[in-house]
């Protein structure tokens, strides 16, 4: 695989994050809260002035480097405390997670720092990568936003609502940049223009004419959005403590994390039900018929969302920092793994689904006077 050359400049100098955060740790005056805030901010300043300085030219073709740049350096600090957490490493970024962050130190924490530690990490070297080359990157952007903003908007609300609102320290008000930047970055992905596709006309038409009975695929994949979506509706039935007894049984044998006071669950399934509900809702119909261009975009955005989402839930539930009632008992350990996973894996097979076999999703070709006076000239 073909590794770009400044890609790896931006790995190494990921990588200072290790020394930094030593070097930090040992710094006496970071035990107050206002201290780390203003340590943290003046490093990520350092480091963007020194991105600059080293690339320049790829910052003037896509501001967007930068980000990922920052990003990949905060993804090794991540992947640090997640691992200092569980007890692999010592001695790194203990001031942090006691006076900047401490729901850091949460089971749904470690799982966020794990995820932005190795999935979005690569993803900022691949992007970095792209634009080094003068390629296109839309594919991994779009679901890079989609993880990222599911994973900051659940960890950010979580936080206000749940047990640890009365520990916001300042470093809390860092994270408001990570509300801005899925904004604009999302703008700038979806601006790029899309891969070019060899679906001619023909192609597209004979896809297009095919019921849906006669794409089995696709059937699949229509029943799986509305068991999925059914799915998603149930649970946020359950967190919104519907009186029901198939709720009652539902949360207190197979996922009592899902009355976990730190409130990421709860917080998680409303995400789901307002949002993932919907588009599963849309998807099928877009898999129903034809000509809906905008799902393989979204496909993308709610696989990434929907992944990120899924491996912090399920890590969550069975880590030793959430309190074992809240755990998922070990006789529905099976059921709780296997509903979840499919859950995960759906999207990013609908994802797969529409950039491998894209011609259900084109607009029809016109037809008519206007094809044949288009095919003269």
């Amino acid at each position: 695989m073909d590794i770009p050359p400044l890609a790896g400049k931006i790995a190494a100098l990921s990588l200072s994050a290790l020394p930094v955060s030593y070097a930090l740790n040992h710094v006496s005056a970071l035990s107050h809260p206002l201290w780390v805030a203003l340590m943290s901010a003046l490093i990520l300043g350092l480091l963007f002035v020194a991105v600059y300085s080293l690339s320049h030219g790829e910052i003037s073709y896509d501001p967007l480097y930068a980000v990922f740049a920052v990003f990949a350096f905060t993804s090794v600090v991540d992947l640090i405390i997640a691992l200092q957490e569980d007890g692999y490493v010592v001695g790194f970024m203990d001031f942090y997670t006691k006076e900047g962050e401490p729901y850091l130190r949460t089971a749904h924490g470690v799982f966020i720092c794990y995820w932005d530690g190795t999935v979005h990490y690569l993803l900022y070297l691949a992007m970095a990568g792209a634009i080094c080359r003068r390629k296109r990157y839309r594919n991994f952007g779009l679901y890079w936003l989609g993880s990222f903003a599911m994973s900051i908007l659940v960890f950010l609300t979580g936080n206000i609502l749940g047990k640890y609102s009365s520990e916001i320290r300042p470093a809390f008000f860092l994270t408001i940049p990570y509300l801005l930047v899925p904004c604009w970055a999302g703008t700038r992905v979806f601006s790029q223009p899309r891969a070019p596709t060899c679906c001619t006309a023909n192609t597209v038409q004979e896809e297009q004419r095919k019921g849906l009975l006669q794409r089995p695929v696709d059937l699949a994949l229509v029943i799986y959005l509305i068991l999925a979506g059914f799915f998603t509706l149930f649970r946020g039935l359950v967190v919104l403590d519907c009186p029901t007894d198939s709720c009652f049984v539902y949360i207190y044998q197979y996922e009592p994390y899902l009355r976990d006071p730190v409130a990421y669950p709860k917080v998680q399934m409303l995400m789901y039900m307002f949002y993932v509900l919907p588009f599963c809702g849309l998807a099928a119909y877009a898999l129903t018929f034809p000509g809906c261009s905008w799902l393989p975009d979204w496909a993308l955005v709610f696989a990434g969302a929907i992944g990120q989402a899924q491996f912090s839930h399920m890590g969550a539930s069975m880590h030793l920092r959430t309190p074992f009632t809240y755990r998922v008992p070990e006789d529905t350990w099976g059921c709780f793994f296997v509903c979840n996973l499919l859950y995960a894996l759906g999207p990013h097979l609908l994802a797969y689904r529409c950039l491998q076999w894209p011609a259900f999703f084109h607009q029809p070709p016109p037809s008519g006077p206007i094809a044949l006076h288009k095919k003269q000239h």
